[in-house]
């Protein structure tokens, strides 16, 4: 039984070596499969979209007009042909009604969520667009998955294998609180540039939040992210180096802010 199941355990590295760690898109070594990342997400919609979770969701058709804005800007960046995942993961967003948060975040699989804090603490609506941008490379690069390979390793695969569903509940609730590398940072920063590059958008506006950010007090989500003035520099680089070509830059966003509550 011992040399069967250490057959059994080379055997699934092996194959999650070669399935997973997919160089074409860039991705990190990952023990979980893109089904596995899709399942997680769905967990952790459930998790907070829940009757008990203390996250109020705008309800997407008494503020169909703010889901028509936030929409157009992700569909842009699906459709800028650089969205590895694109016709994978669901891309589904909510926003999140919380005026003093300013984030956004987008789970495994697709999942995305935009706090009316951040919508509202920015001035253009390029300036969103570069932080989705950066939020969906953490999901199309499979950011959380990775973070959680090195975490937790291959006994919690086996067990997700094997069925385990409140195994992958707990993991679910565990991604709210899960912290990326600053490795995975600056990639989320690059392909941000890269998704935005294409579209009418300046490509560099994610380098815009960390400049406005950067005179304000530090958001506790950035606390042990890279410095946000080696950020910018970074990534107003990148774009000049890409020879982006996008200009626009407000938008439609003052209607966009006005359609929140």
């Amino acid at each position: 039984m011992k040399g069967i199941l250490s057959y059994f355990f080379i055997g699934l590295l092996a194959f999650s070596f070669q399935s997973c760690n997919k160089k074409e898109n860039d991705e990190k070594f990952n023990i979980f499969t893109v089904d596995q990342d899709i399942a997680l997400g769905r967990q952790l919609v459930d998790y907070l979209e829940s009757d008990s979770s203390d996250v109020i969701i705008l309800d997407p058709t008494k503020y169909s007009t703010a889901y028509s804005h936030v929409e157009r800007i992700r569909n842009r960046i699906l459709n800028s042909g650089k969205v590895y995942y694109k016709d994978r993961f669901e891309w589904r967003v909510r926003i999140i009604q919380d005026d003093n948060t300013l984030n956004a975040f987008c789970a495994p699989g697709g999942y995305i969520y935009v706090y009316t804090g951040i919508i509202k603490y920015l001035d253009n609506e390029y300036e969103l667009a570069g932080v989705m941008g950066h939020e969906i490379a953490h999901a199309d690069k499979r950011h959380s998955t990775s973070q959680m390979t090195k975490q937790y390793g291959i006994s919690i695969l086996l067990a997700a294998l094997g069925g385990d569903q409140s195994l992958i509940g707990t993991l679910a609730a565990n991604l709210v609180l899960l912290k990326y590398s600053r490795n995975d940072e600056a990639q989320a920063d690059q392909y941000s540039v890269e998704y935005l590059c294409p579209t009418l958008y300046k490509a560099d506006g994610a380098a815009q939040f960390f400049k406005k950010i950067g005179s304000s007090p530090v958001p506790e989500f950035l606390s042990t992210h890279p410095d946000p003035k080696n950020r910018v520099t970074d990534i107003e680089n990148y774009a000049a180096q890409k020879n982006c070509q996008g200009t626009e830059t407000l938008g439609q966003y003052a209607a966009f802010k006005a359609s929140l509550p």
